[in-house]
């Protein structure tokens, strides 16, 4: 884990899960390099809505596959998002909540905190 990366808010970055364990690193943490070309940075705590928007995308987060020690996310389990798909659902109105803290200061890169926010219910 990089204990030097900040988050949306400025403040260091903290664990977003440990299980399921998350992270592009599977550090349980939105930890990010120039290897993750997805960016999974938007720490977010699922919704069965947003499991199955992400699935009609072509991305089944649901599907156990033990191959990669992945047994599958159900809502309310925190998980690291790609911050496009993360966007995507913004605009289709499904975006789940995000735990900013958690949430790498990167993500401010593809969305405002003002989005991170209203997510939230926070404006």
């Amino acid at each position: 884990m990089n204990k030097d990366a900040l988050n949306v808010l400025g403040t260091p970055l903290i664990p977003c899960s440990y299980d399921p364990l998350t992270g592009f690193f599977r550090d349980g943490c939105c930890n990010t390099d120039e290897q993750d070309q997805g960016s999974h940075i938007i720490c977010a705590k699922m919704t069965q809505a947003f499991l199955d928007f992400s699935l009609e995308q072509g991305n089944d987060l649901c599907t156990p596959r033990v191959e990669y020690r992945f047994k599958g996310l159900k809502a309310g389990d925190r998980w690291c998002l790609c911050a496009l798909r993360w966007r995507e659902a913004f605009e289709a109105g499904v975006a789940p909540a995000v735990i900013l803290e958690s949430t790498h200061k990167r993500a401010l890169e593809f969305v405002s905190l003002d989005q991170l926010q209203s997510a939230n219910g926070e404006l």
